[in-house]
């Protein structure tokens, strides 16, 4: 069980165990002491409810969970437990935790202290509710002060708080089934989580325009609940279930599949001179190279880049944090000049200040920075022939908050990144619901202005709301880790592949989905599932999508699109299980031929089974 652990995982490691809680119609999963996954009749109310304390980086303070008893509550469920955060100081906080369900009503209580001043980003509830088929609907929002706001969640995505001061929300489930959630102790706000894809809206104590990080006095205790209230018609339907073949309906678009592109890092310039020939084996087009002279980047990163670019043939994509600390003349001038005596012939130059690399919150001073159609002209200046790119090296919520001048730059780009938040299995792969909406809202925003996305990858690269990204070394599920093991197991291959299906049909330029080596790269390390040098599973994915490229592509939906996700083109089928259980897909037609991919041909007919996390590709 421990090799099909790391196959699929890249890791040993198994996720917590979970526990379904259940009163009449309604269910929740307990897990790592919190709910996830609330649901009335089937349908999902609440994605999560949950208690979290953030150290001053927003990392995530696991709990030590003690004393937990679970137990029968009349017709409903209870649960109790202690629960001790550590921050990186070394203090504690300290909560009695209670949780009881009936039949229409969920209630999560905890009462807190801590043993020292405890520096936090946040400690309190965080309440996610789903936005599929609540994206646009109508929603009323209770405030502190006893107003009643009538009105709809937000469609596409709003870069800042959409309400504030909430005392409770009131929203439709599904026909004839309500929820109100109500929020106690404190005061609350909402942010649209699809910023950072992930597949909610975040419901959290204490708004961001309070400063953080900020201290929780020693034993000066506090209180917080959350109560859930369902309201149901008798003739309330319930959801369809999720058991059965997944059918598939395809669709013709003008759309052509985009180049790819695959990340270079001056660090593992030694790796990635070994590894070159593997850019031809996936196709890939171009080499997006990272340039920061704030980090040390300079002249041996540019030959280092020049050389790669000559013997690989490939287009370069020079990807440039601008320091902005001398006149911007200067700045690009000197530039020029390096990239010139490096020998590197650029294709496009991407141009970001360095300082918009650093969130700026809600409530925040915006940092010193020069305009960024100063930034622009200086780059025209010294690279006259040159298309130039810009938006952010970091995400696309950097971007929604700093719309750049699109009519000053020949492309738009920005990165994603599944862990900013929660890094459980089932939360990296729900980042797809929310990557629909991240490509729309930037085309309402851009137009058909050329976009490009990437590198995005399951590990984190830089931290936008901290100092630093998380150190991983035991290959563990955290947020905002620069080292995921997933990456390196048939799940990072699932989630690439998922990853492109989003995104296929919206016309993007160029997708970069890793770089060429190290943690976010296509070659196995030491002690992997597959061996050291040979091409981790996300690669032979890239392979079939580098084959792709330029191609017309089909739309694909399918029947649960929370499992299996897809993309075609005229001959080729390729889909991918985001599962950890098997999934029966009906094929719109009989294959001449079907393969798994990285493993072997499977035999011809009208239905396919997907292992977990499998990927395939059917030939039409």
């Amino acid at each position: 069980m421990n090799g099909d652990l790391l196959r699929l995982y890249g890791t040993n490691e198994r996720e917590p165990e979970s526990r379904t809680l259940v009163a009449g119609d309604l269910s929740v999963t307990l897990q790592d002491g919190n709910l996830r996954t609330l649901r009335f009749r089937g349908h999902e109310v609440l994605r999560a409810v949950a208690f979290l304390v953030r150290d001053k980086d927003w990392g995530t303070c696991g709990a030590e969970i003690a004393d937990l008893q679970i137990g029968a509550a009349g017709p409903g469920f209870s649960v109790s437990y202690k629960a001790r955060f550590t921050a990186p100081s070394g203090a504690h906080l300290d909560c009695a935790i209670t949780i009881t369900g009936t039949e229409k009503t969920v209630t999560f209580s905890a009462d807190c202290v801590s043993d020292a001043d405890f520096e936090t980003a946040r400690a309190g509830f965080v309440v996610l509710h789903p936005v599929i088929g609540v994206a646009g609907q109508p929603v009323t929002v209770c405030h502190g002060d006893g107003g009643v706001e009538h009105a709809h969640w937000p469609d596409q995505i709003e870069p800042w708080q959409p309400f504030k001061e909430i005392s409770a929300i009131t929203h439709q489930v599904a026909p004839g089934i309500s929820a109100v959630t109500e929020f106690v102790g404190d005061i609350f706000e909402m942010e649209d989580q699809r910023n950072w894809t992930d597949g909610s809206y975040k419901t959290y104590v204490r708004p961001l325009a309070l400063p953080w990080p900020y201290s929780v006095p020693k034993d000066e205790p506090f209180s917080q609940k959350v109560v859930v209230a369902i309201k149901a018609a008798a003739d309330a339907v319930p959801a369809a279930g999720a058991s059965g073949a997944i059918a598939l309906h395809l669709t013709p678009t003008k759309q052509r599949f985009p180049e790819i592109g695959v990340g270079l890092r001056p660090e593992c310039l030694g790796q990635e001179r070994a590894a070159l020939g593997i850019l031809q084996a996936i196709g890939a087009r171009h080499l997006i190279a990272h340039f920061d002279p704030g980090a040390g980047h300079g002249l041996p990163a540019l030959k280092g880049y020049a050389e790669l670019a000559e013997r690989s043939g490939l287009k370069v994509t020079l990807e440039v944090a601008v320091p902005c600390k001398a006149p911007l003349n200067a700045e690009m001038a000197e530039l020029a000049a390096l990239v010139r005596k490096a020998g590197l012939v650029l294709d496009t130059l991407f141009v970001c200040p360095a300082v918009d690399r650093q969130s700026t919150p809600p409530g925040s001073v915006w940092p010193d920075c020069p305009p960024l159609a100063d930034v622009y002209a200086a780059a025209r200046a010294v690279f006259p022939r040159v298309r130039l790119g810009g938006g952010m090296m970091s995400y696309f919520t950097e971007l929604n908050r700093k719309r750049v001048p699109g009519d000053l730059i020949d492309y738009v780009s920005h990165c994603t990144n599944p862990i900013v938040h929660a890094a459980d299995d089932l939360s990296v792969m729900q980042t797809f619901e929310a990557l629909r909406f991240v490509v729309s809202s930037t085309r309402a925003i851009y137009g058909e202005k050329p976009y490009r996305i990437g590198p995005s990858t399951i590990p984190m690269r830089q931290n936008p709301y901290g100092s630093s990204t998380k150190d991983n070394p035991s290959g563990c599920r955290i947020p905002m880790a620069n080292v995921d093991a997933r990456h390196n197991g048939q799940f990072g291959a699932a989630w690439t592949l998922a990853y492109a299906t989003t995104v296929a049909t919206t016309g993007l330029e160029v997708l970069t989905l890793s770089t060429l080596a190290g943690s976010f790269g296509l070659v196995a390390g030491e002690g992997e599932a597959v061996a050291q040098g040979k091409l981790r599973p996300l690669a032979r994915v890239l392979a079939r999508l580098g084959a792709l490229t330029g191609q017309a592509v089909h739309a694909v939906e399918t029947s649960r699109p929370d499992a299996v996700l897809g993309l075609a083109s005229e001959e080729c089928l390729l889909l991918a299980n985001i599962t950890p259980e098997v999934q029966t897909v009906i094929l719109p037609s009989t294959p001449r031929a079907v393969t798994l991919i990285g493993e072997d041909a499977l035999p011809v007919a009208g239905q396919v089974s997907l292992p977990p996390y499998g990927c395939i590709e059917i030939v039409l």
